[in-house]
């Protein structure tokens, strides 16, 4: 699909990389970091060259130009399924690209700012899965950082125990930034609140697994 604004381009587009697994789902996260439309074609090829990429989650995705370009560039490269919503006001937003074309948009069952939090029914080998991509707020001025990133927090935290019924009968995915890290981690951060680590905890408290922990109960990785 095409952003409202940009241009398909005249080529035809690229065969994808890599054809979509039907007995794993191989899934990839990517801050976009805001780019601008050139770094965004750039980061859309990477992405597209890795194998376990068939669902892509980009995060810090701009709602302009730069935006729009990783929009179409994705559908060049080969992402038959690409879910942006563009926000009513300025704001990044996340986007989920996929490979196959068997994957529907959901409406969020976030209800602040939903555009940070898009939700795709996706099929894999005739399984169906759930995912959610997040994008915590965290930049401005602090008051108004703070308030946006809260309000958000809470929204999921509220949203997270209704995931069930968002994605009938199928497992969930959710995946993004949640810009917090875990209790305990180290180094230790002084700048996260305890309603910043609460709001991680909620994620376990409503059933879900952090697969990273799952994996790797003991690593101690960087943030």
């Amino acid at each position: 699909m095409s952003a409202p604004g940009e241009q398909l381009s005249l080529i035809s587009p690229d065969e994808p990389s890599h054809a979509p697994a039907d007995d794993a789902v191989r899934l990839l996260l990517f801050n976009a970091q805001h780019a601008s439309p050139d770094r965004s074609r750039r980061q859309a090829a990477w992405v597209a060259a890795q194998e376990n990429a068939d669902i892509a989650v980009f995060t810090e995705v701009s709602s302009t130009h730069g935006g729009d370009a990783l929009i179409t560039a994705l559908g060049e490269r080969g992402y038959a399924t690409v879910i942006a919503s563009q926000p009513a006001d300025p704001d990044y937003r996340t986007v989920i690209a996929c490979r196959t074309a068997d994957a529907h948009p959901v409406q969020s069952p976030v209800a602040v700012t939903p555009h940070r939090a898009p939700a795709a029914r996706v099929t894999v080998g005739g399984q169906d899965i759930g995912v959610l991509g997040l994008y915590v707020p965290s930049r401005g001025p602090k008051e108004h950082r703070n308030v946006a990133k809260r309000a958000f927090q809470d929204a999921v935290t509220e949203a997270l125990p209704k995931l069930d019924a968002a994605f009938p009968d199928m497992p969930v995915i959710g995946a993004g930034d949640l810009n917090v890290i875990e209790r305990g981690h180290q180094p230790p951060h002084k700048v996260f609140g305890a309603w910043e680590y609460a709001f991680y905890d909620s994620f376990q408290a409503a059933g879900l697994t952090d697969a990273f922990r799952h994996l790797h109960p003991d690593k101690i990785a960087h943030s």
